[in-house]
């Protein structure tokens, strides 16, 4: 006897749907052939699904039970195939009528026949969704995740028992209900506001523009002023992710393992902070089994990298693709994947190994080749690829301890960005980039035209600071967002110099 049930396999940060069949055939003793390429996780399988089976006093009759999974030139991995692989060997063993063409099935086993979470659900949801499975059976823990997607029917799953029972009809299990519209608007909140940080307006005034741009953000200045504190608040002022941008991100989580019960989905843009140790495949993404890394962890919310001349150099080299195309492509001989990686930038750094070069209160006790060394450990066309540059001083002790709070709040700095976002949606309605960093070619010349004065001053600075092309584009885009900001229909002369002024930075430092 053939039953067979449907799964999902994880391949990247999408789902693809998996036909489980078995058939059922008499022997002396119990046998369990499990192909279709499956790993190590899947093959040990058939020594839980045994064991489970028993425990939750389901017949289960003697034979060799050959597992399919299909199709056999997609690789199985993990032990989300465990519950379907049990209900259909229970079937097999029956002869009940057995139609489960609706459904899709995925969690792993106990031993005593509970069903643990798995990784990537929401992918799973999303494929079922498409494939036309009208219910889903999940992990309890992994229902409020599932939920989220619209137009199929989840149900959360405590033990083998319970599954069984409900395929038969013999109880009933109602399906686990979200209300989405309350549950964004219940976890759209930040733990930290820009009101707490004293002084460094002009750091908070270049964390708006590159936060209303989406713009690449390089914070220099010696240890203690708040580099890191400020980096932390910069998802505060972004605007809020749609249900579209949140379910795209929580993907990336969900396949890696990092959400729990407590945290199923995220309504927040994340901010990641590898230490400078991390590897290529780390903060890139890939192994193995390739999977996504810090950068499409980081998929619409901020990627910040302190003490940036302590990464590797090589390490800091593989963000040029991300950082111009917004994708990874992790390419093997099995074949590629790509993964999302529109993450925004923002790096601190001292400008010397101690701290204190430039410093007028603490005396530099680096020397010349020291410095050089520290500053060469990030390239030209890395530093050309951050709009953004700005020094932070040390902030003046009335300032710092003072009680009066005189910075504004989070909430106050993000409607302006909000409203800078809203005109460069209306400007690009009909391309698929939505904010100024990034314009292409064609698009910088359309919307960033200058006028007569405005040329003269980015002509000059060109000749005397020796900008590159991408720089002089990239200086274009950060005057348009500070047009916005001001909303401005036109770049101003005053939008240029301060655009220029986030530029000169790097020449300051590295020539």
């Amino acid at each position: 006897m053939i039953t067979r049930l449907f799964s999902a396999a994880l391949r990247g940060v999408d789902a693809q749907e998996v036909e489980v069949e078995v058939n059922a055939r008499g022997a002396d003793k119990p046998v369990v052939i499990i192909v279709g390429l499956p790993d190590a996780a899947v093959r040990e399988s058939s020594q839980r699904v045994i064991s489970a089976i028993g425990a939750s006093a389901l017949y289960l009759d003697d034979g060799v039970k050959t597992v399919n999974l299909a199709p056999a030139d997609l690789k199985k991995e993990g032990p989300s195939f465990d519950l379907p692989i049990a209900l259909a060997m229970i079937a097999a063993s029956g002869t009940k009528p057995f139609n489960a063409e609706d459904c899709c099935v995925v969690g792993e086993l106990g031993l005593d026949g509970t069903v643990r979470p798995v990784k990537g659900v929401l992918s799973i949801a999303l494929e079922a969704k498409s494939r036309g499975r009208s219910r889903l059976f999940v992990p309890e823990a992994n229902a409020p995740e599932a939920a989220v997607i619209e137009g199929i029917d989840v149900f959360p799953i405590r033990n083998l028992k319970q599954a069984w029972d409900f395929l038969n009809g013999d109880i009933i299990i109602p399906p686990f209900h979200l209300d989405r519209r309350a549950f964004f608007n219940s976890h759209r909140s930040y733990e930290v506001d820009f009101d707490e940080v004293k002084g460094q307006h002009q750091v908070k005034r270049a964390l708006e523009v590159a936060a209303a741009g989406n713009h690449n953000l390089l914070m220099v200045g010696p240890p203690g002023t708040g580099k890191s504190m400020l980096a932390k608040r910069m998802a505060s002022i972004m605007p809020d992710m749609t249900e579209e941008d949140a379910i795209e991100t929580t993907k990336i989580h969900s396949v890696t393992g990092m959400l729990d019960s407590k945290r199923s989905f995220l309504t927040t843009r994340p901010f990641r902070s590898p230490h400078h140790t991390i590897s290529d495949a780390g903060l890139l993404g890939g192994g193995t089994n390739p999977g996504p890394g810090e950068v499409s962890l980081a998929h619409h919310g901020v990627l910040f990298l302190d003490e940036l001349p302590e990464f590797r150099r090589q390490t800091l080299e593989v963000l040029r693709q991300p950082l111009e195309d917004r994708v990874v492509t992790i390419s093997r001989a099995a074949g590629s994947l790509t993964f999302p990686a529109n993450f925004m930038l923002v790096a601190a750094m001292n400008p010397c190994p101690c701290g204190y070069y430039g410093d007028s209160k603490r005396e530099c006790r680096c020397s010349n080749r020291q410095i050089e060394t520290y500053r060469q450990r990030i390239s030209g066309p890395l530093l050309d690829r951050i709009d953004l540059h700005c020094e932070v001083p040390l902030v003046d002790f009335r300032e710092l301890s003072s009680n009066t709070n005189t910075g504004e709040s989070s909430a106050t700095i993000r409607q302006r960005v909000v409203a800078a976002r809203g005109i460069q949606l209306e400007r690009f309605r009909k391309s698929s980039n939505s904010t100024n960093s990034s314009m292409g070619s064609r698009q910088v010349r359309q919307h960033c035209q200058l006028n007569a004065e405005s040329t003269g001053y980015l002509e000059h600075a060109m000749e005397e600071m020796n900008f590159s092309a991408r720089a002089h584009d990239r200086i274009l885009k950060v005057a348009r967002t500070l047009a916005d900001l001001a909303g401005a229909e036109n770049i101003r002369p005053n939008d240029i110099l301060e655009a220029i002024q986030y530029r000169s930075l790097d020449r300051k430092l590295f020539s």
